[in-house]
């Protein structure tokens, strides 16, 4: 075993081992300029060329010299790593594919080149190890664009075991990782199973195919119901009442949008279109109001907090309590808030606000649609989040410079398919059943793939500690391998300072006669 290493990260190698630094055991890459040939075509490599989840290069460039990048200056070969220097606990590292073969990379990159006699693979894995990426992240410089030098990769340590034991590594490596890759996409496949059935449940609830229907049992039980149209009936009469009874009301009552039914789903039996304008007391927007994130005041509800149709409250900002704004945005028990305006996928974004405990208000970009009695709000919040609400608000879905926007009266105008007032608890519970088992599922799911990403990692700490494989005491030390190399070095050196040399004292500026 060898002693103590002076960084100490290695603490004993076994027999057979030595301690080097990547700049022992790598070469220089070739540099060049694309441009000197401006009319040829090359394959260019930068950083956005890696998916750093897969650790490959999957969006190489295509450039003429003449237009170049000015980073575009390293050469590289096949079996080359690439290990980005910029933020590099990100992760941008791969090995260059042998399509990839002569590409040019940007200097962003620390080419790691290894000599012949070295493993290429034995590289790439050695500085995927996350202890490796963990000793480069402090000798970052720069705030906005944090990098590590080409000499602080190359001069960190790497424990090199003789070559047949590197390609040995290198094999179980590979076999441990298509087993647990294979494991990682079964898992990815459950989620992605989950995702689906979770939209079925919302489709199957708005449909009236989760839960037998109050038509149906009432018809099963030999009695009468109240079917949707009569509840809404009442519902738009305590609506005008409420207005009717304000003090401070102004002008004349204002009908809500009615649904056009043209285009839409026939509904089972009892049920019948509506639309959000037409079950709500109020659509309004939130305080602009600038929060703060010092844990005083009231809490400010935003877009970050809506999390798979339920509210988290593990993020929050807050307001002055005594703040005009502020008061006039508290909400209610059974208030829903919508998401009005981000990237398309986040617009319409939902959730009810039920938590009594905790006084809070919400932000401009959300909107607050509180309902009138005998309308269950996490039903209609249920329809928001599902396909049919997904499709409509991808219909009136406003779009400028990367941002949708749904304002108020566009959701007031959603229809809504409403079921009698019985049957929407009986809805919301089954679908609060359901979701509940997917939530456990997908937290099962997530902490297995967390669980798997600690065992790559895991492979790794044991492969360069020599615990993967088991050493053979025939092999050749690598010692002796690191020495072949050195005095490889030193004789390419040698020969290019002699290639330099002039060759005459004619060539010194004197005469031979």
């Amino acid at each position: 075993m060898s002693d103590l290493n002076p960084a100490g990260r290695y603490r004993t190698l076994p027999q057979g081992w030595e301690l080097a630094t990547l700049a022992d055991v790598c070469l220089q890459v070739p540099k060049m300029k694309p441009e000197d040939e401006p009319d040829e075509a090359f394959t260019y490599l930068d950083i956005a060329s890696i998916d750093n989840r897969t650790f490959r290069v999957v969006s190489p460039k295509s450039y003429l010299g003449k237009d170049a990048p000015s980073r575009a200056r390293q050469k590289v070969s096949s079996g080359d790593t690439l290990f980005s220097t910029v933020r590099t606990y990100l992760k941008n590292i791969a090995i260059v594919p042998p399509e990839l073969d002569d590409a040019v990379a940007s200097t962003g990159f620390c080419v790691l080149h290894p000599a012949d006699e070295i493993s290429h693979r034995f590289i790439f894995y050695f500085v995927l190890n996350d202890e490796f990426v963990s000793t480069l992240n402090p000798l970052q410089r720069g705030t906005s664009y944090p990098a590590v030098r080409d000499a602080d990769v190359l001069s960190q340590d790497i424990p090199l075991p003789p070559l047949p034991e590197q390609h040995r590594i290198v094999g179980e490596i590979e076999r441990q990782f298509t087993r647990l890759d294979a494991s990682i996409a079964a898992l990815k496949r459950v989620q992605a199973n989950l995702k689906r059935y979770r939209a079925s449940v919302l489709k199957a609830a708005c449909e009236g195919k989760l839960v037998p229907t109050e038509a149906e049992l009432a018809h099963a039980e030999g009695r009468d119901y109240e079917p949707a149209d009569r509840l809404l009936e009442r519902i738009l009469a305590e609506r005008r009442a409420r207005w009717e009874s304000q003090e401070k009301r102004r002008g004349k009552y204002k009908e809500p949008v009615v649904p056009d039914t043209s285009g839409l789903q026939e509904l089972p039996e009892g049920w019948v279109w509506a639309t959000v304008g037409q079950l709500s007391s109020r659509i309004e927007y939130g305080t602009s109001t600038k929060a703060s994130s010092v844990p005083s005041g009231i809490p400010v509800l935003r877009m970050g907090n809506i999390q798979d149709g339920e509210l988290n409250f593990s993020d929050l900002k807050y307001l002055e309590g005594d703040h005009p704004e502020t008061q006039k945005t508290i909400l209610g028990h059974g208030d829903l808030l919508f998401n009005r305006t981000n990237s398309a996928e986040l617009v319409g974004k939902s959730a009810v606000y039920k938590d009594w405990h905790l006084k809070a208000c919400f932000a401009s970009y959300l909107i607050r649609v509180s309902f009138l009695s005998d309308i269950s709000s996490d039903y209609v919040c249920t329809f928001i989040n599902s396909r049919h609400g997904r499709a409509y608000i991808a219909q009136v879905r406003s779009q400028q410079v990367g941002q949708a926007n749904v304002n108020g009266t566009k959701l007031a105008a959603m229809p809504i398919p409403l079921p009698p007032l019985a049957e929407q608890p009986r809805i919301v519970a089954e679908v609060e059943r359901r979701l509940s088992v997917i939530q456990q599922t997908e937290a099962t799911v997530e902490a297995s793939l967390t669980r798997a990403e600690r065992m790559r990692q895991s492979i790794l700490k044991r492969a360069f500690s020599g615990k993967l494989v088991p050493q053979d005491p025939n092999d050749e030390p690598a010692s002796v391998l690191l020495g072949r190399i050195r005095a490889e070095r030193e004789a390419a050196a040698k020969s290019l300072r002699t290639s330099r040399l002039p060759t005459s004292r004619h060539t010194l500026g004197g005469s031979s006669e």
